[in-house]
């Protein structure tokens, strides 16, 4: 077994601030609308709820906004190969997070200055598929944190203990109404 108290992600594409005020502090939001233009007035709400609430709040896919609001990072999904946001000044803290389906795009994930990694998909019998076993040949080749993502359910949250994770990402396992079961995870 490994890490018991994993970092949890929760991707948002809309901007409610009811789908995160149930969230703990633990669980990190991470915003991406790829279908709509940006309302820079909405996410500097969900910003200054995220800080008032004390959890981290990212962005996806446009590095330049998340520096220029004071973001706590960005997330680059699989699909963003470009290399230009290494030209950008960071904070320090400012963390860059990314998602890979192939060890290809694992690895252009680790010169984008990647620091987790989101590997998908484990559970959901997608086109991206991984399963348990195909999971843990990635975790020896990424070298780096590693967040679990597609299909975590309640169901299957345990078998996250035989992997070597860092943390786990999901949409639909955070959008229960009411606060999260409370437990080992």
């Amino acid at each position: 077994m490994h890490k018991i108290n994993y970092e949890k992600y929760y991707f948002i594409s809309e901007y409610d601030t009811n789908l995160i005020k149930y969230q703990s502090k633990k669980t990190n939001i991470i915003f991406r609308n790829y279908n709509n233009n940006l309302d820079i007035g909405k996410i500097k709400i969900l910003r200054d709820f995220c800080k008032k609430k004390g959890c981290h709040f990212f962005l996806s896919n446009n590095v330049k906004l998340a520096i220029k609001l004071g973001l706590d990072g960005v997330y680059l999904p699989s699909f963003n190969k470009s290399f230009s946001h290494l030209a950008y000044k960071f904070k320090k803290k400012f963390i860059i997070l990314g998602s890979a389906h192939s060890l290809k795009e694992l690895n252009i994930k680790k010169f984008q200055a990647v620091k987790f990694f989101f590997l998908s998909s484990l559970f959901k019998k997608n086109k991206n598929y991984l399963g348990i076993y195909k999971f843990k040949l990635f975790e020896n080749f990424a070298k780096r944190k590693l967040v679990a993502l597609g299909g975590i359910n309640e169901n299957n949250l345990k078998k996250l203990g035989l992997l070597d994770i860092y943390g786990y990402a999901g949409i639909s396992y955070f959008k229960k109404k009411g606060p999260l079961k409370k437990g080992a995870f």
